[in-house]
């Protein structure tokens, strides 16, 4: 169970990068991560996962939710 929880968290952190800075984009991408991690914890947490996503996404600004300096820049 740990190693798909890392995986999930690490597929997520990959996604998460690919976020835009446009509210669609952020929308879009959160409920895509939400139904992804839902579909990893349980096929039936698909739909609330992505409708958590969606809502995180929309619901925060791009200056948020920043991991850092990406390590292909440094």
């Amino acid at each position: 169970m740990k190693k798909e929880a890392l995986l999930a968290v690490a597929g997520a952190a990959i996604v998460l990068a690919g976020c835009g800075t446009q509210t669609g984009d952020r929308i879009a991408s959160g409920a895509a991560i939400g139904a992804g991690a839902g579909v990893v914890a349980g096929g039936v947490g698909a739909i609330p996962g992505a409708i958590v996503g969606a809502a995180v996404g929309g619901l925060t600004s791009p200056d948020q939710v920043n991991l850092g300096k990406p390590l292909w820049d440094e």
